[in-house]
């Protein structure tokens, strides 16, 4: 596997808006074709399934946020919806590429401030008062974007200080990538394993429901990424960049898992912080751990700054930590079975 920065600049390329992933899948088989069959399902989940053994099952969700063109106005622009939990604040003057029959560059609609009016300064514009304009007529709009076409913020990858990078889709790109690392050890276990790379996440879990039927997994670890501390948040409700993986505690989360996920990164000196949750998640886990009779279910995220924006960022390093620590457990485990 290459190494982690050229592996999240690999998957954070091609665009994926839940329920148009199909621009991703010939990259994820490739990273996964060495390691095992390699299948995708109705809903674009990709699944690649080795080993023989206890069955472990591994998920990280490969879509994105985005938005869906509605209608061609008059004057040719462009009308949207979101898909997915697109931040509204995020938008006025953004840069997107929309995904019609061709690749087309835009740009999201801003009133210039001479043109404001003084209220208009204290709030943000709904989503249905803005347009997308390409630079077309509305009779060449109409044929070059079909309506329903994808959106994306223009893509960018960006190297920060200190091993942080960001770029628009590290939710959860960084997760899959996390899963892709641990890959070349967890080959060698004893043990049999299914990589989940789910779709439609951002639109209900709703890849992560179907993925595992008929997989006959005996436990599950989900990876997403989480909140990681920026100003203005509660260090409480947050991880801290670089401190490493965050293992969720929740009461949906198989309690044994979560401790067992601990205990290894403290034998093993893996840095690791927790994050407890009194309730749902708001992941896969929540999903799987309900499927077929029940999957016991652990979460791994990684802590994520400035989540569904055009500029997330994340510490390569905790994108490590977490295919560290899914290896060594995963290693204990297999010891458990021989034993």
């Amino acid at each position: 596997m290459m190494d982690t920065k050229q592996l999240i600049k690999k998957l954070t390329a091609p665009a994926a808006v839940g329920g148009d992933e199909d621009k991703i899948l010939s990259v994820l088989k490739e990273l996964l074709s060495s390691y095992g069959k390699v299948e995708t399902d109705a809903v674009n989940n990709v699944i690649c399934t080795f080993g023989e053994g206890y069955h472990i099952l591994l998920d990280a969700h490969i879509d994105e946020i985005g938005l869906t063109v509605t209608s061609v106005t008059e004057d040719g622009f462009l009308k949207f919806a979101s898909c997915g939990g697109v931040d509204k604040r995020m938008l006025l003057g953004a840069e997107v590429t929309v995904f019609g029959k061709k690749r087309l560059n835009g740009v999201i609609s801003t009133l210039p401030p001479h043109l404001q009016k003084a209220s208009d300064e204290k709030k943000v514009p709904e989503i249905s008062e803005l347009s997308i304009d390409v630079g077309l007529d509305t009779e060449t709009a109409q044929v070059l974007i079909p309506l329903g076409s994808k959106v994306t913020f223009k893509r960018q990858f960006t190297e920060l200080l200190n091993h942080q990078i960001s770029s628009n889709c590290l939710d959860d790109r960084a997760g899959a990538a996390a899963l892709l690392i641990a890959l070349d050890e967890l080959k060698k276990l004893p043990l049999k394993i299914t990589v989940l790379l789910s779709a439609q996440e951002e639109l209900g879990t709703r890849g992560a429901k179907t993925g595992p039927y008929g997989r006959n997994a005996d436990e599950a670890i989900s990876v997403d990424v989480s909140f990681g501390y920026t100003p203005g948040c509660s260090k409480e409700e947050c991880g801290k960049i670089g401190n490493g993986a965050m293992i969720g505690i929740s009461p949906v989360l198989d309690k044994k898992i979560s401790e067992a996920l601990i205990s290894v990164a403290q034998e093993n000196q893996i840095p690791y912080q927790t994050e407890v949750m009194n309730g749902r998640t708001g992941t896969n886990a929540d999903v799987i751990s309900l499927s077929e009779n029940g999957i016991k279910c652990g979460l791994i995220s990684i802590p994520l700054k400035y989540m569904h924006s055009p500029v997330e960022v994340v510490d390569i390093r905790d994108v490590e930590s977490v295919a560290e620590l899914i290896v060594s457990y995963a290693k204990g485990k297999a010891g458990a079975q021989h034993a």
